[in-house]
């Protein structure tokens, strides 16, 4: 083994020194014939350039696709940076929602205290979720308030975003409610901006379908949905969700209420209004039957042919 690798040795020392001085040679044959200023050789180096210089093009091949590479890193650094940016606006856009609704609530909070007078329709009273008894056949979900908090049976219950769905029985200190997603659920709503009016009936899934539609060709994906207080059951205008076309092809509502997240929800106290037919009636028109009678002094009569002396007699 030592012998062959000594005359390995012996032949590359001399190669090597053959090789550095063919190209010592080459280098300064190029050199000569670079330098030499006479007609022949420049006719000579033109015709070796047209002859050599456009058989490099393999050559620039690695060099196109380094550069073409370092292209597409700059332009990916630019889309991640872009990424990065809309994510840190996604993050501000939650912590401006969350404020929102804090200061929301609050303003809830601030309305009762200073004891506002407002629409019997739009206020509401809020209560826990303790339970829910979601399952295959039958979605609703449980309130801590009941018939102590003058809950009553058919009111609407919300989650601050859109409806949710109804009170469906009241106890002392406990309420049901409902979900739209449950198939017991029928609720009427209108479809903006079309206007139409239809039903919307649950069949247990996240998006119920739409039902009894005049004119499904006016509406779109995407169209609000709102109550339309038909019939009395709930107070016209409150948002429901958006239309959405479902894997069945029937258009289906996209609800607004975060079902996955209920916590807190909204009662609203829809009593019914009252119709004032005559204007006058709301008018006192006895206002002296409220009051006292006035205290009349006593009258004494007196003969025609009376005199004054007579009568002061």
């Amino acid at each position: 083994m030592a012998k062959h690798k000594q005359q390995n040795q012996d032949y590359a020392g001399p190669l090597k020194r053959l090789f550095v001085g063919i190209l010592c040679l080459a280098l300064f044959a190029v050199f000569l014939v670079w330098r030499i200023d006479s007609p022949r050789v420049e006719r000579f180096r033109a015709g070796l350039i047209d002859r050599v210089v456009p058989s490099f093009e393999w050559a620039l091949v690695p060099v196109t696709k380094v550069v073409g590479m370092v292209e597409g890193f700059q332009s990916y650094h630019r889309i991640y940076e872009q990424n990065q940016e809309l994510r840190r606006e996604l993050r501000q856009m939650k912590a401006w929602k969350e404020a929102a609704l804090q200061l929301e609530q609050e303003n809830a909070q601030l309305l009762n205290l200073n004891n506002v007078r407002l629409d019997a329709q739009l206020s509401f009273v809020t209560g826990v979720v303790l339970a829910d008894s979601g399952s295959p056949f039958r979605q609703s979900v449980l309130l801590n308030v009941g018939t102590r908090d003058g809950i009553v049976d058919g009111w609407a219950a919300t989650d601050g975003l859109g409806l949710v769905g109804r009170i469906s029985g009241v106890g002392k200190q406990t309420s049901r409610v409902v979900l739209l997603t449950d198939s017991n659920s029928a609720i009427p709503i209108t479809v903006q901006p079309s206007g139409q009016t239809a039903l919307l009936v649950g069949d247990n899934t996240a998006a119920p379908p739409i039902q009894f539609l005049e004119a499904p060709d006016k509406t779109r994906p995407g169209d609000r949905v709102i109550s339309s207080g038909d019939g009395g059951v709930f107070p016209a205008g409150l948002l429901v969700g958006h239309v959405a076309m479902g894997a069945d092809h029937r258009l289906r509502v996209r609800l607004s209420a975060d079902y996955e997240r209920l916590e807190f929800l909204r009662v609203l106290r829809s009593h019914p209004g009252e119709r004032v037919i005559d204007p006058s009636a709301l008018i006192v028109t006895s206002p002296a039957a409220q009051m006292p009678p006035k205290p009349q002094t006593p009258t004494i009569s007196t003969p025609a042919d009376a005199s004054p002396t007579e009568g002061g007699q």
